[in-house]
Parts: structure tokens; C-alpha cells; sequence
């Protein structure tokens, strides 16, 4: 996280992954009850990687199709 964060900037982490991390959180709030603080990272991090990997899949394959510029 602290590499991502150095090499692309706060902002570009907030526009990219804000909206995924929401979503994600609100996943593991409501959906994950393990009664175990670990385990219920580990799947909201899992939850969140998995979320993040498919919104990203779709936004490239949606700008590839659109010809959309996606330029911050």
C-alpha cells in the first residue's frame, strides 16, 4: 500500500480504488460475522482485492471498445 501509494499519489488512490473499498467495506460490515477481528480483514482485504480486479477489468474493457480516455 505504501508503495502504491508513493509511485501514484493520494488522489489517483482515492479516484481508483474509493468507490471499490466502499463497496467491499460495506460487504464485510453486513455479510461477514466470524467473531474474529483476522479473519474478517483477511476477507474484507480478499473481498476488496477481488471487487477491485473486476471493476478494473470492466473499466478497461469498456475504454478499450469506447476509445475513452481515462487521463487524470
Amino acid at each position: 500500500m505504501y508503495t502504491y501509494f508513493r509511485s501514484q499519489g493520494f488522489r489517483t488512490f482515492m479516484v481508483s480504488e474509493a468507490p471499490y473499498f466502499l463497496i467491499a467495506f460495506l460487504i464485510a460490515n453486513f455479510f461477514y460475522k466470524f467473531h474474529s477481528f483476522g479473519l474478517e480483514l483477511v476477507g474484507f482485504m480478499a473481498t476488496w482485492y477481488v471487487i477491485s480486479a473486476a471493476g478494473n477489468w470492466v473499466v478497461a474493457k469498456v475504454t478499450k471498445r469506447g476509445g475513452v480516455s481515462t487521463q487524470l
